[in-house]
């Protein structure tokens, strides 16, 4: 049995099955919205269902709070339709032309950037064609069918290269293979574009662009397309880490802010090294103190989920930020193994 959702305010429509959650339905009709972890963990698709019927499915409390369900708030990864649904979400868009696909590629770089960061370059088939919104991410397909994501850091103008940061998580399925055994020329496959995180073109408004460690690497992905398309809409850059070699590309930030007038570069540190003469503390409370009043901003915040967490809270209830222009994309890391 399938039921209608209806989306508000903008009147979309689209079928779910009753064993299909509301954000995977979407995503099969060419709708896409915010997301991230699919699986409860990070909230990045919460949402308001304004009248029918939901089950919850399994998710994780901090995610989605007994606050938030007495608000009529949902994941829309997690929640399944038991009646025909309207649910809230002012960022909802259809795709367009741009296709998931499952893909093979060549390994064609991979430079330790970082003790704990490799930067990972992939050659694309050149018989293929790859389209994607800059700051989305794919998902390498491993053995037994497990998945591991990661955001793409170039843009979509780069030809037949897919960049990628990969940090290591000691024990970690995939990560242990990036760091040990991998090599040049290796064929790994891949399923993408993924993911409801990337710049929305449809407005002027400045921009604010908040990552914290490998959360970077989509920021990368937007502002070398901003600079492609030869936008000059006011982009303002947050990095944060906890120490000077996390930055692992301030050079590249820093040319940024150096050459287009429209681009400023803020590094921020919560555990800075002796010598440090830079912002420290939580890099979004760095923003806070730049901009009081985001009531005219864009956010787009990628990285830990404690981050976005903080960030999304703040700006809305002290900044003025309204919700819908908060965008994330939160990093969950998959148990070692799992």
């Amino acid at each position: 049995m399938s039921y209608q959702i209806t989306v508000q305010p903008n009147g979309l429509t689209y079928e779910a099955g009753e064993e299909e959650t509301l954000l995977e339905a979407a995503l099969r009709q060419g709708l896409i919205m915010p997301y991230g972890c699919k699986d409860g963990a990070c909230g990045a698709c919460k949402g308001t269902v304004q009248s029918g019927t939901v089950d919850l499915g399994r998710y994780n409390p901090t995610a989605l709070t007994q606050e938030d369900i007495e608000a009529g708030k949902v994941l829309f990864c997690t929640s399944k339709p038991t009646s025909d649904v309207v649910i809230e979400n002012r960022q909802m868009i259809r795709m367009g032309d741009i296709q998931i696909k499952v893909m093979p590629a060549r390994v064609e770089k991979l430079d330790k950037v970082a003790p704990d960061v490799i930067e990972m370059h992939l050659r694309l088939p050149a018989s293929e064609k790859f389209e994607f919104y800059a700051g989305q991410y794919i998902d390498f397909l491993l053995k037994d069918g497990k998945r591991r994501s990661y955001s793409l850091a170039s843009a979509p103008e780069s030809a037949g290269v897919l960049e990628l940061h990969i940090r290591h998580v000691p024990g970690g399925l995939f990560t242990d293979q990036v760091f040990g055994p991998m090599k040049v020329k290796d064929i790994l496959r891949f399923e993408g574009p993924l993911g409801g995180f990337f710049l929305r073109e449809d407005s002027n408004k400045p921009v604010i662009l908040l990552a914290s460690g490998t959360g970077f690497a989509p920021i990368k992905s937007i502002v070398e397309h901003a600079i492609a398309q030869g936008s000059s809409r006011p982009l303002h850059i947050y990095w944060g880490c906890r120490k000077q070699s996390d930055l692992y590309m301030n050079a590249l930030p820093e040319a940024w802010a150096t050459k287009y007038p429209h681009i400023q570069y803020t590094p921020v540190l919560s555990e800075p090294e002796a010598g440090w003469a830079g912002r420290t503390g939580f890099v979004h409370q760095a923003v806070m103190a730049d901009y009081p009043v985001l009531a005219g901003h864009q956010v787009y915040a990628c990285g830990a989920p404690p981050m976005i967490d903080a960030a999304r809270k703040d700006f809305t209830a002290q900044c003025a930020l309204p919700e819908e222009e908060f965008f994330s994309d939160a990093f969950t890391f998959s148990a070692p193994g799992t």
